[in-house]
């Protein structure tokens, strides 16, 4: 028998590399495709309304498709109504808003054949205004009033990498305050950008090499960046700060046997002056038998390392943090995901190879969203996506507990009937 297959919410045509959900409108935001290759593979970013079915189910319906010509989105960042996409080795800025037909107008256009369609869920083919489809597909739908349309323009670009072989954008970061925009690339650059006036703050060699990830913290006191040459650092602005050495927490594990994966910042939640840092570390090299991966939490203001665990033999491949700061959930190359609290870096939730290749991104459900009851009965709800071109929903739903009173009753109880069956085995007892 064959092994349980994860249900997917949304298949794109094409390989899917970012996914991003935004607070305001619960837009959910997948990009991706087939790059610059002539391999008839689109490049786009799609537009998704996310919907709860039931309390643990969710279903999908494609509002919009933007065609990005021949440059693939291999990771995106979201503020305020802008996406900034990386692609090749710029940064290109998008603005999309989000529009009703109030009017009690309808919108009919016919397909090849004549006939009209009603209420397709997934309408393709390129849009650019108004949610309708364009000439690359004939079949198109009806859209009756209160349709939602999505509107997209392009804003600026700015060059954020500068490899002279093969220019690649690798990370992009909004800070908390949007404030600032940051890129991390193949140069080993990572270059900060004033928002929106996209006006250069900072621009330095950060690593030998690859910039893996990178992040910034609340206030922008601290950017901490990964790179592919066995380093994690902290900086105050463009100045070196403190280099991170996890390995203290395992001295047994040898020297640049181990490479950070990934670095995030996250929230205590009910500690507002609290914060926390965490960092996956990946095997520099594959062994016959696989060594584990690890995950590290650093305290935030420090950088002290507080906890190291395990995180199973599959390498990692792509790392989120909740908006509490309560969850954090992993990709792997193997295409599984997982969720672990963040307190005591305990997996709650797996799902092996839910993908069938490797995760290229995760992204929770946003707290601003649980007034929509999007979450629905669940503790915590993230996205992942994969180049597999699938886009799935794991959530955990809430763990049930026993009010106070009724837990009390149910020892008071307990108390009496073990009295009452030792006064019965034993006469006098009392």
């Amino acid at each position: 028998m064959g092994k349980r297959k994860h249900p997917d919410l949304y298949r794109a045509p094409f390989p899917l590399y970012a996914v991003k959900v935004d607070p305001e409108t619960g837009l959910v935001i997948t990009a991706g495709g087939g790059g610059a290759s002539k391999t008839g593979i689109k490049n786009a970013v799609h537009f998704l309304e996310l919907r709860l079915d039931g309390a643990h189910r969710y279903a999908a319906t494609l509002l919009h498709s933007h065609d990005t010509d021949t440059r693939a989105t291999m990771n995106m960042a979201l503020g305020h109504g802008v996406i900034a996409a990386g692609q090749d080795g710029t940064c290109c800025m998008l603005r999309f808003k989000q529009l009703t037909n109030k009017d009690g107008s309808e919108t009919t256009v016919k397909d090849g054949s004549g006939t009209q369609q009603r209420d397709v869920k997934r309408r393709p083919g390129r849009r650019d205004k108004g949610g309708q489809a364009g000439a690359a597909s004939e079949e198109v739908s009806s859209v009756k009033d209160e349709t939602v349309h999505i509107d997209v323009t392009g804003m600026a670009e700015v060059e954020s990498d500068r490899n002279p072989q093969d220019p690649l954008q690798k990370v992009v970061r909004f800070s908390a305050d949007l404030s600032l925009l940051l890129t991390g690339g193949t140069d080993g650059h990572v270059r900060v950008w004033e928002f929106p006036s996209l006006k250069k703050k900072f621009d330095f060699k950060a690593h030998e090499g690859e910039i893996e990830d990178l992040d910034i913290s609340p206030g922008n006191k601290h950017l901490v960046t990964v790179g592919r040459d066995f380093s994690c650092s902290v900086w105050s602005g463009n100045q070196l700060a403190v280099g991170l050495k996890w390995l203290e927490t395992k001295p047994e594990i040898p020297e640049k046997s181990y490479r950070y994966m990934g670095c995030r910042f996250g929230k205590v939640e009910d500690q507002k002056d609290c914060l926390r840092l965490y960092t996956v570390q990946i095997p520099h090299k594959r062994d016959r038998k696989p060594p584990p991966c690890y995950l590290t939490k650093w305290d935030g203001k420090s950088f002290l390392p507080m906890l190291t665990a395990p995180c199973g033999t599959e390498v990692v491949s792509s790392l989120a943090v909740s908006d509490s700061g309560t969850f954090l959930g992993l990709g792997t190359v193997t295409g599984s995901v997982a969720i672990y609290i963040t307190f005591s870096l305990q997996r709650l939730y797996y799902v092996k190879e839910s993908h069938s290749i490797v995760v290229t991104d995760l992204a929770f459900l946003p707290d601003s969203l649980k007034s929509k009851s999007i979450e629905g009965d669940n503790e915590t709800v993230m996205l992942s996506v994969a180049v597999d071109s699938r886009c799935q929903v794991h959530a955990v739903p809430n763990r049930r507990s026993l009010p106070i009173w009724l837990v009390l009753l149910i020892c008071g109880l307990m108390v009496v009937g073990i009295v009452i069956l030792l006064q019965y085995l034993f006469t006098g007892f009392i």
